[in-house]
């Protein structure tokens, strides 16, 4: 889910804001604020993730991502509210992208971390791909607002599954003193 929404947002919304009349500076903007905010926040939320465990965080970010694009769905192509959309989105990607591998890494034994995480990031990775099909598909047969509003869905679903079907444990480094934070 989580490239399905860099997909989208690399490739439809420039579209979407070019079509409501945005200029290429203005779509620059949108663009740059996205990954910006989630290169600077990752770096926090990773470290985070490890005090107060994985769930709440991916939680959290899918929900946080989701919440942007119907904003950004919602918005007409209105500059302004892209570029606050796109910091949501910015912040929920730094939430989940680096929590997912600490929580394949969290799963197995040291030995099988390196290929299971190569595993995964070839099926997290294929939703670049999945994730160009799914928004352009969709983009052509509703229009440039259905197709975010229809990813945005799809974002809360993966995080309200991550809600009931993830264990709430935490990683095991973040210490028996801290207090447990656990969703489930």
């Amino acid at each position: 889910m989580n490239n399905l929404n860099d997909a989208l947002a690399w490739g439809i919304v420039p579209l979407y804001l070019a079509a409501n009349g945005a200029l290429p500076g203005e779509i620059g903007l949108v663009a740059g604020v996205y990954p910006a905010v989630w290169g600077v926040s990752q770096i926090w939320a990773g470290h985070w993730s490890d005090s107060v465990g994985r769930k709440p965080l991916i939680v959290a970010g899918m929900l946080l991502q989701a919440t942007a694009l119907v904003v950004l769905a919602a918005s007409g192509g209105d500059v302004a509210v892209a570029v606050v959309a796109a910091g949501l989105l910015g912040f929920g990607t730094a939430l989940v992208y680096p929590t997912l591998i600490a929580a394949i890494s969290d799963a197995v034994a040291p030995i099988a971390r390196a290929p299971m995480v190569g595993v995964y990031r070839f099926w997290r990775d294929m939703g670049y791909v999945v994730g160009g099909l799914v928004a352009g598909l969709a983009a052509d047969a509703i229009d440039f607002s259905g197709a975010i509003a229809l990813v945005a869905g799809l974002t809360a679903a993966s995080g309200l599954w991550v809600l009931v079907d993830m264990p709430g444990r935490r990683h095991p480094a973040a210490g028996a003193a801290r207090r447990r934070f656990d969703w489930a």
